[in-house]
C-alpha cells in the first residue's frame, strides 16, 4: 500500500471532498473483474466502465434504438493505439463534446445509398453527455484503480468517470515530497505505460497536498498552472488540494470546464491541449454573464483587463466558442486591432485552435471588409484602419459581437466612429493588457465598465508571467550653476522677448525634455545599454522604449555605434589572447554578429499630415 500519511492525510480526505460534490465511490485496490465484478471490467487493461456508459448513453438517448447506442460505445472504446496520444485525446474529446455520429438501419427507410446520402437521414448523433443538466450524467470516483498496458501495471491514485469514461486523473503525493515528483516520476511513466486512460483524459491534477496544480496530457511541469480560486475574481486565492477540486471538479464547472474551456492548438507539426486558466476561466464567465445581459447593457460588454501574456488571445476564442455553443442565433465575431502583428497573431491562434477554418474571413481593404461583414461569417478578423472609407451603415444586424484589442488606443477617433457607423447595433467588448488611463471616459462609453481584472502583480504571482525588476540605471542629470535662475532671466531680458515670447519660453522648457533627449545622456545610455546587453550573464531579447519617435531612431543610431565598436574591440582581444582561451569572446562574438535589432514604431491616427 502507498505511504500511510499519503492515504490519511492527502487521499482520504479528497476522497471525502469528491463524495460531498455528489460524485459516487469505491475502493478498487481489491478490484474483481468480470461481467458480475465490482465494475464489470472485463480485465484491468480496460479503462471504460462500459456498463456505466451504456447506462448513461440509453438514459441520455431514450428515442434512439439499442442498435444506435451499442454503436456509439464500439466508437468510443474502438482501439486507437496506432495514433498519437494527442491526436487520440482529440479525437475522443470531439465525439465527447459534439456526439458520437453513427448509421442506424433501424430508423433509416429502405432508400438507395445516394438517395440517403442527399436526405442524410442515416446519421444519428448519440448524446455523450448532458451539458445543460449534471444530474442527468453519472459522476465516479476511483481511487487505487488498476491499469494494465502492453507490458507494465500501474495503479491511479485517483480516477473520476463521467458516464463510464476516465476524464479526471489525480495524481498524489505525500506532504514531505516535491510536486515535481508526482509529474518526473508519476505521470511521465504512466503515458509511457498506460496511454489508453489519457485519450479519454480532460485534466490531470498532481497535488501534494501543501501545493496543487492542473493540467493536460501535453502539459510539461512548468505548465501546469494553480487553481486558486473557486467561484469568482474577488476571493482571495489559496492554493490547496480543497480549492482546486472545489473549483474544477465540481459536476457544473467541470462541464463547463469540459465543454468551452479545452482547445487543441496545431503550433506547426505539434499538437498541444490547452485547458484554461483559473483567471480566463472566471474572466470568460463573467464576460459570458455580461453577454447574457447584452439588452440591460445596451450592447456594452464591458472592458476585460488581463495583463499582457497572460493569454488574452485563448480567451478570446472561449468567450466566442461558449458563445456559438450555449446560446441560439447566427452570431458574427468581428476582432478587431490597430497592429498587423496583433492582428496576424490573433488570426493565427484561432486557426491554430481549429475555431476558425476560412481562409476568406480576414479582411484585405475597407471593401473586402464591407463584403465580409455583408456575408455570413462566424469570425471576421480587420485593422481598425479598414473602416477608414466606410463612414455608412454596412450591416444592421444586433447579432455581430465586435471584440477588440487593446481597445482604448484608437476609440478617440474617425476610425472608431466609422466602426460604430457602420455597425449601429452591434455590441462591443474590449480585450486589454493595460488598465484604463483615468479620464478615459469614451472607452467606458463605448464597451461598459471592467468585467474582469487580472493586473501584473497576479500573473506574477501565478507564474503566468515572469518577474518585472527594476534597476536605476539612468545618467543622473546634477545642476552645476547654482545661479542658474538668475541667469536665465538676465539672458530674456537681454533678449527683448515680448510677454507672449516670454510664455511660451516658460512653458516649452517647463518640461524636461530637452534634458532628458540632451545628445550628450543619449550617448552614454546608448553606450551602458550594449555593455549590459552583452555582459548581463545571459542570452535573450531586450526592449528599449524611447520617450519618442525621433529619440528612438536616434537610440537605435547611437545603439549600433556602440555595438560594433564593442564588437570590434572583442574582435582585437581574441586575436591577441592564446587560441585555448578564447572560446568565450568566441560564442560572444558570434551572439553579436547575429543578433538584430529594429526600431518599431506604433502607427497613430493622422501622423501622416
Amino acid at each position: 500500500m502507498k505511504d500511510y500519511s499519503e492515504n490519511l492525510l492527502i487521499e482520504q480526505p479528497a476522497i471525502e471532498l469528491f463524495q460531498s460534490l455528489g460524485y459516487s465511490y469505491q475502493d478498487c485496490f481489491h478490484e474483481i473483474f468480470g461481467e458480475k465484478g465490482t465494475l464489470g471490467r472485463e480485465t484491468s487493461t480496460d479503462v471504460v466502465i462500459i456498463s456505466k456508459l451504456r447506462e448513461a448513453l440509453l438514459n441520455l438517448n431514450p428515442d434512439l434504438p439499442n442498435e444506435a447506442i451499442e454503436q456509439a460505445i464500439e466508437e468510443l472504446t474502438r482501439d486507437r493505439s496506432v495514433l498519437n496520444p494527442v491526436n487520440a485525446n482529440r479525437e475522443i474529446y470531439k465525439l465527447i463534446r459534439d456526439g458520437v455520429k453513427v448509421q442506424s438501419t433501424t430508423l433509416t427507410p429502405a432508400l438507395s445509398q445516394r438517395e440517403k446520402e442527399e436526405a442524410g437521414e442515416n446519421d444519428i448523433t448519440v448524446r455523450v453527455i448532458d451539458w445543460n443538466n449534471p444530474e442527468n450524467n453519472d459522476f465516479f470516483l476511483a481511487s487505487q484503480f488498476w491499469i494494465t498496458g502492453e507490458m507494465y501495471k500501474r495503479r491511479a491514485d485517483l480516477v473520476g468517470f463521467v458516464n463510464g469514461l476516465p476524464l479526471i486523473f489525480i495524481e498524489l503525493k505525500a506532504v514531505h515530497k516535491k510536486l515535481e515528483n508526482a509529474f518526473i516520476d508519476n505521470l511521465t511513466d504512466y503515458k509511457d505505460t498506460i496511454p489508453q486512460i489519457f485519450r479519454y483524459n480532460a485534466f490531470i491534477i498532481l497535488s501534494n497536498g501543501s501545493e496543487s496544480r492542473i493540467g493536460t496530457v501535453t502539459s510539461e511541469y512548468e505548465h501546469f498552472s494553480e487553481w486558486k480560486k473557486i467561484n469568482s475574481e474577488g476571493e482571495e486565492g489559496v492554493v490547496s488540494l480543497e480549492t482546486i477540486i472545489k473549483g474544477t471538479c465540481d459536476k457544473r464547472k467541470f462541464l463547463d470546464l469540459l465543454e468551452n474551456f479545452i482547445l487543441y492548438s496545431d503550433t506547426g507539426g505539434s499538437l498541444i491541449k490547452i485547458i484554461a486558466k483559473n483567471h480566463q476561466f472566471l474572466g470568460v464567465n463573467n464576460s459570458i454573464e455580461s453577454f447574457r445581459n447584452i439588452k440591460e447593457n445596451q450592447g456594452r460588454l464591458g472592458v476585460f483587463w488581463h495583463t499582457q501574456g497572460s493569454g488574452k488571445s485563448y480567451s478570446m476564442i472561449f468567450f466566442s466558442q461558449k458563445i456559438l455553443r450555449k446560446f441560439e442565433g447566427n452570431y458574427t465575431f468581428l476582432i478587431v486591432t490597430d497592429r498587423k502583428e496583433l492582428d496576424e497573431q490573433i488570426y493565427k491562434n484561432f486557426a491554430n485552435a481549429g475555431a476558425v477554418t476560412e481562409q476568406e474571413v480576414h479582411a484585405e481593404s475597407g471593401k473586402h471588409l464591407e463584403q465580409l461583414l455583408k456575408e455570413d461569417h462566424r469570425n471576421i478578423f480587420t485593422l481598425i484602419h479598414k473602416f477608414g472609407d466606410i463612414n455608412y451603415k454596412v450591416s444592421e444586424r444586433s447579432d455581430i459581437i465586435v471584440i477588440t484589442d487593446e481597445a482604448h488606443r484608437t476609440q478617440y477617433d474617425t476610425l472608431a466612429m466609422n466602426m460604430r457607423t457602420a455597425l449601429p447595433n452591434a455590441a462591443f467588448i474590449a480585450f486589454t493588457g493595460t488598465p484604463l488611463i483615468a479620464g478615459e471616459e469614451l472607452t467606458r462609453k463605448t464597451f461598459g465598465d471592467y468585467i474582469s481584472i487580472y493586473n501584473f502583480k497576479q500573473s506574477v504571482d501565478d507564474k503566468a508571467t515572469v518577474p518585472l525588476y527594476y534597476e536605476n540605471r539612468i545618467p543622473e542629470v546634477q545642476l552645476k550653476n547654482e545661479d542658474l535662475n538668475e541667469d536665465l532671466e538676465r539672458i530674456i531680458e537681454e533678449a527683448m522677448l515680448s510677454p507672449e515670447q516670454e510664455e511660451k519660453l516658460q512653458r516649452e522648457f517647463a518640461r524636461e525634455y530637452h534634458i532628458i533627449t540632451r545628445d550628450d545622456r543619449l550617448e552614454k545610455i546608448a553606450e551602458d545599454i550594449v555593455r549590459h546587453f552583452v555582459n548581463r550573464g545571459y542570452q535573450g531579447k531586450a526592449m528599449v522604449v524611447s520617450i519618442d519617435k525621433p529619440t528612438a531612431v536616434k537610440m537605435y543610431d547611437k545603439v549600433q555605434k556602440y555595438w560594433q565598436k564593442h564588437l570590434e574591440e572583442l574582435r582585437i582581444k581574441r586575436a591577441d589572447e592564446p587560441q585555448d582561451s578564447t572560446k568565450d569572446l568566441a560564442e560572444k562574438i558570434e551572439y553579436m554578429e547575429q543578433t538584430d535589432m529594429a526600431v518599431v514604431v506604433s502607427s497613430e491616427q493622422n501622423e501622416i499630415q
